[in-house]
């Protein structure tokens, strides 16, 4: 077998930049940079913006209704 041929693994912290929150990973990367993670992404907090899907939806019913006359 061949030596010294795998990475190697060295414990890694993370910082999301939205939010500041920290994980501790391993990784043979030095440096992981991330814009957005798991505790402030609106899909995993559920903090959605419906205005803008509702005002969407009622254009196309509106559309929808026009085409069914």
């Amino acid at each position: 077998m061949q030596k010294d041929i795998h990475l190697k693994m060295e414990p890694l912290k993370i910082t999301c930049s939205t939010c500041f929150t920290s994980f501790d990973i391993v990784s043979s990367r030095k440096t992981i940079a991330i814009d957005i993670c798991s505790k402030c992404h609106p899909f995993y907090t559920g903090d959605r913006t419906l205005a803008k899907a509702t005002g969407q939806i009622d254009k196309f019913q509106k559309r929808l209704q026009k085409k069914q006359k």
